[in-house]
């Protein structure tokens, strides 16, 4: 299991989310490495990747669940994910395969000279659609902090979990979301996360309204398939299971800070213009974990696709 202490950001670093980081701002953001590699890392700095999708720089991602999983196919005891903190620099968002600037966005030779390179989510170049970042200069690149995979003193085995799910083609017309604001009327893919009992009663019945939330009354879902694994909060994690969706998101209002307006009366005509969906942007201080919030309020604009399962892998130790 991959976690990190809450800390208090620097005065001036940001968490990144997924919009184009902006030019000249610094950042938090993680790199995926083995353990010996990641003390030569904090001890001499770090040297860029030879070769890569976007060149040659040091890649780096904000998602730490994503860092996790690197290196590919190293026990996961033998991993560490380091905690940077990263000048940006000048940006270029190189958005599709074969873009003029895809490998030679630091070379003067071919036109303006960026610091960074990022590739946006869901634009065809990663695999799985999530983003990719490649930085030049490492020395622009300060570790904050190594951080392990938690384990606990062996008094009995506990199997450990991941939740991936298998790789799927977007159906005509929807998208993955990201951390971007919805577009009125479109259908993407979320997630929900609930028990295996439940998730039978809304495969069968379909989805109900929570009767209050940060959000008020609605159907909470989430683009981030590891947030969306986390619930329901404080149930074993052989016992949950994540719904994966498609969601006509209609008319959409943003609720960006505590104590807005229409927090909780987006969808009633007594206090204005009718909302569909109300979402919460990343790091506006509305969540404590400056995630995202997805609030629906129909339950039939909500199509299910899928039930995933929690993976079972080797034991691991928890006290």
């Amino acid at each position: 299991m991959w976690e990190e202490d809450d800390f208090v950001l620097p005065r001036g670093v940001r968490r990144m989310g997924q919009a184009q980081p902006q030019s000249d701002r610094t950042y938090i953001m993680y790199h995926g490495t083995t353990r010996a590699i990641a003390d030569v890392i904090m001890r001499e700095g770090f040297n860029q990747s030879k070769v890569g999708m976007l060149g040659r720089g040091v890649y780096l991602s904000r998602d730490l669940n994503k860092a996790s999983r690197y290196p590919i196919g190293l026990p996961e005891a033998q991993r560490a994910v380091l905690r940077v903190e990263v000048d940006v620099g000048k940006v270029i968002a190189i958005n599709y395969r074969d873009h003029p600037r895809q490998k030679n966005w630091h070379n003067a030779r071919y036109g303006e000279v960026f610091d960074t390179a990022w590739c946006p989510p869901d634009c065809g170049m990663a695999k799985r659609g999530l983003e990719s970042i490649c930085v030049c200069d490492t020395d622009s690149i300060t570790v904050v902090k190594c951080i392990a995979p938690i384990t606990g003193r062996m008094f009995h085995q506990q199997p450990q979990y991941s939740w991936e799910e298998e790789d799927f083609v977007l159906p005509h017309g929807v998208r993955r979301m990201g951390q971007t604001k919805p577009q009125r009327n479109r259908t993407y893919i979320m997630y929900h996360g609930t028990t295996r009992d439940i998730a039978d009663v809304i495969m069968r019945d379909g989805f109900r309204q929570s009767s209050d939330g940060m959000l008020g009354r609605g159907v909470y879902l989430s683009r981030d398939l590891n947030k969306a694994s986390r619930y329901p909060v404080g149930l074993p994690e052989a016992q949950r299971v994540v719904l994966r969706v498609e969601v006509n998101v209609g008319r959409v209002i943003a609720i960006n800070y505590q104590g807005h307006p229409r927090q909780k009366t987006w969808h009633d005509a007594r206090y204005g213009e009718v909302f569909d969906t109300a979402w919460c942007p990343p790091n506006c201080g509305m969540m404590e974990s400056g995630l995202e919030e997805d609030c629906v309020w129909d339950p039939d604009s909500i199509t299910v696709l899928q039930c995933i399962d929690p993976r079972r892998g080797a034991p691991q130790a928890y006290c």
